[in-house]
């Protein structure tokens, strides 16, 4: 009897939090756990891969980079405890997605309804700058994931172009076709992916740098939430 999806996807994180496939990877996550910036020198660094969080339930599914070295890598949650957060959580809990504004710790009491968090890696890489190895070996975590919540999935949200390639390079290799001509990554660009595929959301991605230059702002952020909810009610 197949196990129920919340034991799989849980399964799932433990290999992930276990994966030693990337060595620069690995070096990165336990020596930035090591040498600690000031701010959080007194705090326990996680170190390790990061697995996905949220509702095993979730009809929407937010794909990201990479963690982040002082935030995911130190808190052991995606988007936890950083910049890039902090905007993501605060659009997340406009839009009926979460039920705090914020995080800062992975037992800070947030969760997630109808919404779930992966990346396309799980390991925070140096300069935010993964190769494309160490994104394909990867991958197969993706791959499964979305194979596992895909006949309950409605939308899609990209965070960035990286996260946008990733979703789409793992419906193929899922032999699940991609439209032709090939969706275009741009925020708030939407894709109709075909039946039984959910529609594909693109967001700049919320990093400090794009906040920080108004290439993305909160309100622009907000909005493609509001759009997913949006599709999601409709």
């Amino acid at each position: 009897m197949p196990r129920p999806l919340a034991r799989q996807l849980d399964q799932l994180n433990r290999e992930v939090v276990t994966c030693t496939r990337c060595p620069r990877l690995v070096e990165h996550c336990r020596k930035t756990a090591r040498d600690k910036v000031r701010r959080f020198a007194g705090e326990e660094y996680w170190g390790r891969p990061i697995p996905s969080f949220g509702d095993p339930k979730a009809r929407l599914l937010i794909v990201g980079l990479a963690p982040a070295a002082h935030g995911g890598n130190r808190t052991g949650r995606m988007f936890t405890g950083d910049r890039s957060g902090d905007a993501l959580f605060l659009a997340l809990h406009r839009a009926g997605f979460a039920n705090q504004p914020s995080s800062v710790s992975r037992d800070d009491g947030l969760q997630l309804t109808d919404c779930r968090i992966t990346a396309t890696l799980r390991c925070a890489p140096p300069l935010n700058k993964p190769t494309p190895g160490e994104i394909a070996n990867c991958s197969e975590y993706l791959d499964r994931e979305i194979a596992l919540l895909l006949p309950q999935l409605r939308i899609v949200v990209a965070l960035g172009k990286i996260g946008f390639d990733s979703f789409l390079a793992s419906l193929q290799r899922l032999n699940l076709p991609v439209p032709r001509p090939r969706p275009k990554f741009g925020h708030l660009h939407e894709y109709d992916l075909g039946p039984g595929r959910p529609t594909l959301l693109a967001s700049y991605h919320p990093s400090q740098q794009n906040m920080f230059t108004g290439k993305l702002t909160q309100p622009k952020l907000d909005a493609v939430f509001a759009r997913a909810q949006e599709l999601l009610s409709g």
